[in-house]
């Protein structure tokens, strides 16, 4: 059974998480027992139900050996987690060793890389678009002689730029003939939302209700999630995504980004998804999302900012003073609620007296009137001296400790 193409037909979200394989090539690197790792924990969002709403592409065999073993043992270690995939060209040789990446792993499954535009065809199989797709459907139906069970995506390179009537006839004669999903690939990442969404409506109603269409968005112009989130409006169900949005060039939208949308308010996914929408067999403990987010950075070297959304350093901190005595009133959700963050107040320029006592309290000390200027006094001098906003919870105990410790004025 290809739970993935199940849980589409039911409405349900699937992640086709690429962090792992797209992400190399925005030049990070993931070892073996990171993947597996990082497998397991995406899979544990959604309970026993991981594999009906993860794909993870665990890497793509052919770049070496040592690629190849990686998504082996991603298959085979984390297989109860998620869907692995391997990933290939549309070559029989490719193919082959994708294959075998996967073969006997439960949910196993590989996704051939097919182009469909002029230009790439041209760039990657030296022929006419028509004539790659073409080739693309024969090593489709040789990969599946071969697969045992094991079920073939197609991703369509370069799906935006090609003919859409060209791609939807042969999306639907792939589907027609076995392959599992087909991923429209915006490979260049200059779409915009209503070019997305026109996309998908017209390769679904040419490919037929039986196709499951995938969408893989790039964020070259910033609008990786508003694309994908289109897309999904259209009718799609499969969403590739990437932790902090790791990928080629600005990457593409980031998985705890698109999962957060979708799954803390059900009013806003019915916006997206429409009215009756269920998208979860399990709905995913989002109070994870920090953790694992936390956990890429840490392996992969790409940092968490303040301003990164849901998992950056700036959730939950407040620093001025009416969202200090009014947080609801200034935040869109509560990060307490949903990602389990406690909120910190934090020191900075812009500090209140309020905010400043409040810190100070959770430091250990309680200041009087006096002292409450006399530091905020300070804590202003600071940060503009060392043109840094944020005051360091160390720098600020240790001048408490002078300013406690002298004796009062007279």
């Amino acid at each position: 059974m290809d739970v993935v193409r199940e849980s589409a037909a039911a409405g349900r979200v699937v992640l086709f998480e690429e962090s792992a394989r797209d992400g190399a090539q925005a030049k990070t690197m993931m070892s073996a027992g990171f993947r597996v790792r990082l497998a397991r924990e995406q899979g544990a969002l959604f309970g026993p139900d991981g594999p009906r709403h993860v794909v993870f592409a665990a890497g793509f065999p052919s770049v070496c050996g040592q690629e190849f073993e990686a998504t082996r043992r991603v298959a085979f270690e984390a297989q109860g987690s998620v869907s692995p995939s391997a990933i290939c060209r549309g070559t029989a040789e490719d193919v082959r060793l994708a294959l075998s990446a996967v073969r006997g792993a439960a949910h196993g499954r590989i996704m051939m890389i097919v182009a469909a535009s002029e230009a790439t065809a041209r760039a990657l199989v030296h022929s006419d678009a028509r004539t790659a797709l073409d080739r693309g459907l024969d090593v489709l139906k040789a990969a599946l002689d071969l697969a045992d069970g094991i079920a073939v995506d197609v991703c369509l390179v370069d799906a935006p730029r090609a003919d859409h009537a060209l791609v939807a006839e042969h999306a639907g004669r792939m589907t027609d003939h076995g392959a599992a999903t087909i991923v429209l690939a915006d490979t260049v990442g200059d779409l915009l939302p209503g070019q997305t969404e026109a996309l998908f409506r017209r390769v679904a109603a040419g490919a037929g209700q039986e196709a499951v269409l995938v969408s893989h968005l790039h964020n070259d112009l910033g609008l990786g999630l508003a694309n994908t989130l289109a897309a999904l409006g259209s009718g799609a169900r499969v969403a590739a995504c990437s932790w902090l949005g790791m990928a080629e060039r600005s990457g593409m939208v980031a998985t705890e980004q698109l999962l957060f949308l979708l799954a803390h308010d059900r009013a806003k996914a019915a916006l997206v998804l429409g009215p009756d929408c269920e998208p979860w067999w399990t709905r995913p403990d989002l109070t994870r999302l920090p953790g694992i987010a936390r956990m890429v950075s840490e392996e992969t070297g790409v940092p968490l900012t303040v301003t990164t959304p849901i998992v950056g350093t700036g959730v939950a901190t407040i620093s001025t003073g009416t969202p200090f005595t009014h947080p609801r009133t200034f935040q869109p959700y509560d990060p307490q609620q949903h990602l389990g963050l406690e909120p910190t107040v934090v020191l900075t320029h812009l500090a209140s007296r309020r905010v400043l006592r409040a810190v100070a309290a959770r430091l250990g000390h309680q200041l009087d009137p006096d002292q409450t200027g006399k530091a905020l006094a300070w804590v202003k001098d600071r940060a503009y001296r060392q043109n840094r906003a944020l005051v360091a919870d160390a720098d600020f105990a240790g001048y408490l400790e002078g300013l406690t410790a002298a004796p009062p004025a007279r």
